[in-house]
């Protein structure tokens, strides 16, 4: 299983950190007990068309016996490319900014890749809007977003939340996309068929939902 944190660092100065990059000891998403490290694995990341080797930690859970691999907003579950990378390939085709092919090009991703992430991302539009929308309510916003089936009301919605959690102590240094990696566990565009999960504090939602702020007023993914 995966828990992604809220990772402010770069992908060259995570790399440099390497098995001493700092990560907050995370509590079981399941039991909710602090969580022990558990040694950890290397995977690879594609940043500007070059992939680079990276560290990810792990944690278990002394009580329920599972461990979880600690991922950086930067990535997402199953997915090779940064997500600031997939985000900017949903943004520009969806604001009809770019074609896929081009802004492929630009980024050093092979546009059929691109276009895999488009689908899935048109797959999952109408949980993601439902979702971030909810979130944004939840969070103080009194939002207004005509749900019509389309990518753009899914963008949105993702533009809208992150614009609310940017008040919150923390969410505005890491940026629209990181926000929505940590907020979703990683399951942008995840090729299962299950249904989406927002995590946020201590607690996983199936959408729709309704979402309860933690005691300090801000919004923590685990």
């Amino acid at each position: 299983m995966t828990i992604v944190w809220p990772c402010q660092l770069g992908v060259d100065a995570y790399i440099e950190a390497g098995r001493r990059v700092e990560v907050l000891r995370p509590d079981c998403p399941d039991c909710l007990l602090p969580m022990s490290f558990w040694s950890g694995y290397r995977r690879h990341v594609r940043v500007a068309g070059l992939c680079k080797k990276i560290f990810i930690r792990r944690a278990r859970c002394s009580a329920c016996q599972v461990t979880h691999a600690l991922l950086p907003a930067f990535l997402l579950v199953r997915r090779l490319d940064v997500v600031e990378n997939i985000g900017e390939v949903i943004e520009k085709v969806t604001d009809k900014i770019s074609g896929v092919r081009p802004v492929a090009r630009q980024l050093g991703v092979p546009h059929t890749t691109a276009r895999g992430w488009l689908r899935r991302f048109r797959a999952r539009q109408d949980a993601l809007a439902v979702s971030f929308a909810a979130l944004s309510v939840e969070l103080g916003e009194r939002l207004t977003l005509a749900l019509s089936h389309f990518p753009r009301d899914a963008l949105a919605a993702i533009r809208a939340a992150y614009v609310v959690a940017s008040d919150l102590v923390g969410w505005a240094h890491l940026g629209c996309w990181r926000f929505v990696s940590a907020v979703v566990g990683g399951r942008l565009i995840a090729t299962n068929t299950n249904s989406l999960y927002l995590i946020i504090g201590k607690r996983r939602f199936m959408v729709p939902v309704l979402f309860r702020q933690e005691n300090d007023g801000g919004i923590h993914a685990r």
